[in-house]
């Protein structure tokens, strides 16, 4: 009989939000946990199947740590700010906000049809100005410490969206919105110093709990680096400058040193060339503006330009060319590239191509040769060799340095958070507090004017400030909001600061942090960022802001693939909640897979949760309970403990799958008794209630428990199980001759090996393989096999 879903879901999501169920309370007596989902954006089509996959799993645990007697925080917001809205107040002329506003009300709408548990009353919105008021302010903090700068840089610029795009909204040299044509060229940006943190970004993932790839991708993407910076000295010193430096973690094999490589953006690039030169290299300047820095480091086909000059070898005094190649990236190390081709494959290629010489300094052994005061040290010895005479005569040093880059902060769009910055003729200062915030403006054009400039210029009364003084124009980028949030969360009304400390002590860290691996290296290194410089100022009081980190996978279309609007395999959850009910679609998705992999999603599937759901229904509705024989009592109970256990240790290693698996073993064996045991169910109820929320607090009341409609099921304690009802006394083990299995039998957990060994015997297909032969010897796992050596 089909439960139902479509009169029980809304009347206990009333429910819920009238008893204001899932309101976190600051002052409790209880242990706190903080269970928290990534920030999601509110985009116009809404939420499809994919995204209720973290919801669900975090609300699982939200519920399940209420039950289990925890303080539980369960906060949602939302993202508001971004490129996504603005392109769409562009192409129809309804402001950003407007459309915004709409999108996040939808996006709630959906949100609580599922049945999420979120705590509602601490709802923020990155894009209103109660909210970024302190992101400004958290600004202020940056700037006054020094991390945050204005300077030119290399920057990803696309023309038909006139604005910077961050790398990784770059792909194969175009605009992931829109693949619009993308160059590299430079441009005054604001800059966060987040490379001040690199070192204990690094050094802190071991305070952690995070999956190892996570750590990893982002010990990657920071790449530290130990070696030595180098000093060449320019031949032709009028060429501008004394010297080319250059970061290598070989110093060791700098007496293999055969050519020096600058890249495209090298301030001092077009000066080095000889008039010869000079238009070659201009061109190939223009050509490397078209490539992306990703692009630029696969160089599988390297391209190169000669400047006509040369450095000095600090050791050889030999004469060193100095070439341009798109190949080396200025923003690591110092930007240049000492060629080492013996050794190094990127420069071994870039030699080949130029016929360039290549010097071998290091023998099959390990052993340094060619190398003066190096020679017939092993390799490893002589990089502090090398470094101790580099300082020695004053032509270098040794040096740590990372491949991270400082952060990128502007962007040339209007639906961002304004800077709190004040250009003066001569210097720039951020705005009072007593200022803040500083609204986003009316424009009548949400169009940026080209050329760098943000559309917020052309409200000219908001730009003036004062005389001679000017309003920041550019915007901050989408992830400044969401850098911080999780912290918001936990004093979300505060209108005199961004949190109270002794809220944020007693909440934070995130004990449990869901959300996509695509975030791995943006959003995760800059909301540790954020968090460590807020805990320098003593804002906050744990150094890590996210304790433990679960990635669900992907859940791909029917197809096997992403879904996408534009592969039309997009699945609409309105569409499932009004067919199937949103237990069925909370539960489907837990019982897909393991939470972390991808999965397709198939109708047969939700048809199948939905058809257990309705059994789990027929269990409990005009209950006439009989009286139990023993045998069936005694065995229903065990079954019970055994299911409690197994649900319990399941919800606690976040494996969803398999404790859904469990219930409905435990649903299939009292359809077997033809049983209905009252005790049963009220506890059947309690464990599925966190998967299956509304149909198990109307269970709940159909069993007689919730009476003045205030004793919900989400207010009941976890069950807990009897140890002694959930041991094994027997277990099936497997009898091996010579290795291979032959047949299975049940026995007792604590059988003596004589015991099995009779019964294998009478087993005929096991006799057939012993008969006539000499029993060598006999190996017994207990309780696993039996193996018969013949």
């Amino acid at each position: 009989m089909p439960y139902p879903h479509l009169e029980i879901e809304p009347k206990w999501q009333e429910t819920w939000e009238k008893l204001k169920a899932f309101k976190a309370h600051y002052d409790s007596d209880k242990p706190k946990y903080y269970v928290l989902d990534m920030f999601p954006y509110p985009s116009s089509q809404g939420l499809h199947v994919g995204h209720p996959e973290g919801y669900t799993a975090t609300d699982i645990i939200s519920r399940y740590k209420r039950a289990k007697g925890f303080n539980v925080l369960h906060p949602i917001g939302f993202d508001a700010f971004g490129l996504p809205a603005e392109q769409h107040a562009i192409q129809t002329g309804v402001h950003p906000a407007e459309t915004t506003r709409k999108s996040i009300e939808n996006f709630r709408r959906q949100l609580k049809s599922l049945g999420l548990s979120f705590d509602w009353s601490r709802e923020v919105s990155t894009c209103e100005p109660e909210y970024y008021k302190w992101t400004q302010y958290i600004f202020t903090i940056l700037y006054e410490r020094g991390l945050a700068y204005q300077t030119s840089v290399p920057v990803n610029w696309c023309e038909e969206l006139k604005t910077v795009l961050a790398n990784e909204e770059v792909i194969d040299g175009k605009s992931e919105r829109g693949d619009h044509p993308v160059v590299r060229i430079p441009m005054k940006q604001w800059m966060l110093k987040i490379t001040d943190y690199a070192e204990r970004l690094i050094d802190d993932l071991s305070l952690v709990d995070w999956p190892r790839r996570t750590k990893d991708g982002q010990i990657n993407w920071i790449g530290k680096s130990v070696g030595a910076i180098i000093d060449f000295e320019y031949e032709d010193k009028s060429k501008g400058g004394d010297k080319i430096s250059v970061f290598t973690t070989r110093p060791d094999t700098v007496f293999g040193v055969t050519f020096m490589v600058l890249p495209p953006e090298h301030p001092n690039l077009l000066n080095l060339c000889t008039d010869d030169k000079k238009s070659l290299v201009e061109n190939y300047i223009k050509a490397a503006q078209t490539k992306s820095e990703i692009e630029r480091k696969a160089n599988l086909d390297k391209t190169g330009i000669f400047t006509g000059s040369y450095v000095i070898h600090p050791f050889t005094k030999e004469r060193i060319p100095i070439w341009v190649s798109d190949y080396v990236i200025i923003s690591y190390g110092t930007g240049n590239v000492m060629g080492v081709p013996a050794h190094d494959e990127r420069d071994l290629e870039f030699a080949h191509k130029f016929d360039l010489k290549v010097t071998n300094v290091i023998d099959e052994n390990g052993i340094m040769v060619g190398s003066d005061f190096l020679n017939g040290l092993n390799y490893k010895n002589a990089i502090p060799r090398v470094i101790e005479e580099l300082e020695k005569r004053k032509v270098g040093y040794g040096h740590t340095t990372y491949k991270l880059r400082d952060w990128l902060f502007s962007r040339q769009r209007y639906w961002g958070e304004p800077f709190p910055v004040i250009h003066y003729p001569e210097s720039i200062k951020t705005v009072p507090l007593e200022e803040l915030p500083v609204l986003l403006p009316e424009v009548a054009d949400y169009k940026p004017r080209g050329c760098g400039i943000s559309p917020l210029a052309n409200n000219t009364k908001w730009l003036n400030y004062a005389k001679d003084a000017t309003r920041e124009t550019d915007t901050m980028p989408v992830s400044a909001g969401s850098s911080w949030y999780f912290l918001r969360y936990t004093d979300p009304h505060n209108n005199k600061e961004p949190f109270c400390k002794k809220k944020a002590r007693y909440w934070m860290p995130v004990d449990l942090y869901i959300g996509g691996p695509e975030h791995t290296v943006s959003h995760l290194l800059y909301s540790r960022f954020w968090h460590k410089v807020l805990y320098d100022v003593g804002l906050v009081d744990v150094v890590e802001p996210f304790q433990k980190l679960v990635h669900q996978g992907m859940i791909l279309g029917q197809d096997g693939e992403k879904m996408s609007k534009s592969r039309g395999n997009i699945i609409n959850p309105d569409e499932i909640v009004h067919k199937y009910g949103a237990d069925s679609l909370r539960m489907y998705e837990m019982f897909m897979g393991p939470l972390s992999k991808d999965k397709p999603w198939q109708d047969k599937g939700i048809d199948g949760i939905y058809r257990f759901l309705s059994r789990v229904w027929s269990l409990c509705d005009n209950l006439k309970e009989d009286k139990l024989s023993d045998e069936i009592y005694d065995s229903t109970k065990k079954l019970l403990h055994k299911t409690i256990k197994k649900v319990t240790l399941d919800i606690e290693n976040i494996n969803f799958n398999t404790a859904i698996s469990q219930m409905m073993i435990f649903v299939n064996e009292l359809y077997k008794t033809g049983e209905r045991p009252r005790f049963a169910l009220k506890i059947l109820v309690k464990l599925l209630a966190p998967f299956a929320p509304h149909i198990s607090e109307e269970l709940w009341e159909k069993l007689g428990e919730n009476s003045d409609g205030k004793n919900l099921v989400c207010f009941q304690d976890w069950p807990k199980f009897d140890e002694s009802l959930v041991i094994e006394s027997k277990v099936t083990i497997g009898i091996q001759v010579n290795g291979k299995l032959r047949a299975t039998i049940e026995t007792e957990v604590d059988s003596e090996e004589s015991d099995v060994l009779s019964k294998a015997k009478a087993i005929k297909n096991v006799e057939h393989y012993i008969k006539d032969k000499k029993i060598k010897k006999v190996i017994y796992v207990r309780g696993k096999i039996l193996n018969i050596i013949v």
